[in-house]
């Protein structure tokens, strides 16, 4: 950590962000009334007639989630729009217009539509990605896609791969925010060890980091990149960090293939957890990550973990065969999860809950070979306790130290009340 650099870059990113709207009424600030209504940074951008992106060839980084409140595509309205001088895409996992797969990307091609050349950033990152972002021609890069609040879903980290090659290529970086679709009221869960980086955890964040966009992009400068990128964040008006997704009234766009309602998001920092097991995380369902299963598994294990009473849920006793991933085409057997109060639900705390209970009443519980578990979590603690025989209070206890220490860094970054 670099305490140092925080005020100075407090101070130049309220510059920069200020300079791009004074001009406006639609200044986005940090604080807002719950009545007004929400306007994403895209909006923001867009009312400023496009004032921080003046005089630039843009490049945006986005998926299927970049649209307006009507549907309507980014880039397909900046494309069309004079004020604008739209010149590419880049494209994270599941591609730019969404038809790849979890693990895969739709590669260099001309879109359809727009006809803009569109850019694979998928598994690219440093030099090979900032020649990517210098070959396109680009001297602005826009990021606008939609989070869902968990430190291993990929866009975060496309965010922070992108950030340090717009930098490494001397490109300024914009990022137009969107909702944390679960709240930003607090950071849940265990913090990432730097031994255990990868693709779905590259830097010191907790599972469920309860940050929107820009203040992620404004805690990696701050905190993680080698040298601060040129950062402009287009703020949201009208969010509070008490609101859930349907307080926002925008639509729901599936930001990949399993991530079909705001709800799946709602579980999602917990029960992607069981990626690193042999049970099915619900992959091949109508509703991935909260049902839960495996063969052999029967009713008893509703049973135990309802006997947790765990905060804001209830397990119902499950059966459902998933259409592909594990166990396809199989009859299988598990729970569903219903979230009954979503002020008291702890996402991290419930995925714990089920792990140590799956292992306790289904002796065929395996963790995947390669210690997946633990590039999730973020160390091997919670394997390791688990195997032991650790309680669900007794592994969540084992992380509060450095959550708090999370939670300090955290608070400097936060841009809404």
């Amino acid at each position: 950590m670099r305490p140092s650099r925080r005020a100075l870059l407090t101070a130049t990113a309220t510059a920069t962000a200020t300079a791009a709207f004074a001009a406006t009424p639609t200044t986005p600030t940090t604080t807002t009334s719950h009545a007004d209504p929400l306007r994403t940074g895209f909006e923001q951008l867009q009312a400023s007639g496009y004032a921080a992106l003046h005089g630039r060839r843009v490049g945006v980084v986005t998926n299927p989630t970049g649209v307006t409140r009507d549907v309507r595509h980014i880039v397909d309205v900046m494309h069309a729009d004079p004020h604008v001088e739209l010149t590419a895409v880049f494209g994270p996992e599941h591609g730019f217009r969404g038809t790849a797969q979890a693990g895969g990307s739709e590669g260099r091609y001309d879109d359809p539509a727009t006809g803009l050349p569109v850019y694979d950033t998928y598994l690219k990152s440093g030099k090979p990605l900032a020649d990517v972002f210098t070959a396109s021609g680009v001297d602005t890069v826009v990021f606008d896609i939609q989070d869902v609040g968990a430190r291993f879903y990929t866009y975060i980290w496309t965010l922070y791969d992108c950030m340090e090659a717009a930098r490494l290529a001397g490109k300024r970086f914009v990022v137009l925010d969107r909702p944390n679709p679960v709240t930003g009221r607090a950071a849940q869960g265990p913090v990432l060890h730097k031994e255990f980086a990868t693709f779905v955890g590259r830097q010191p964040i907790a599972q469920a980091h309860g940050m929107t966009v820009a203040e992620l992009a404004r805690l990696f400068n701050g905190e993680f990149l080698a040298a601060p990128v040129d950062l402009t964040t287009v703020l949201m008006s009208g969010w509070k960090r008490s609101d859930f997704y349907d307080a926002s009234g925008l639509p729901w766009v599936p930001p990949s293939p399993n991530m079909p309602t705001a709800d799946t998001a709602l579980v999602y920092s917990g029960t992607c957890l069981f990626e690193g097991t042999n049970l099915s995380e619900g992959r091949g369902t109508t509703r991935p990550f909260e049902l839960l299963g495996a063969e052999g598994i029967d009713g008893r294990w509703a049973l135990e973990a309802n006997r947790l009473k765990v905060p804001g849920v209830r397990f119902r006793e499950a059966y459902f065969a998933p259409t592909f991933s594990k166990f396809q085409g199989k009859t299988i057997g598990g729970v569903q999860i219903h979230v009954h109060d979503r002020a008291a639900y702890d996402p991290v705390r419930t995925g714990i809950a089920l792990l140590v209970t799956a292992k306790k009443v289904w002796s065929g519980f395996a963790w995947r070979s390669d210690h997946w578990i633990d590039k999730l979590t973020g160390s091997a603690k919670v394997r390791t306790m688990i195997d032991a025989g650790a309680t669900t209070d007794e592994v969540v206890a084992a992380w509060q130290d450095e959550l708090k220490a999370f939670q300090k860094i955290r608070k400097e970054y936060l841009l809404y009340g």
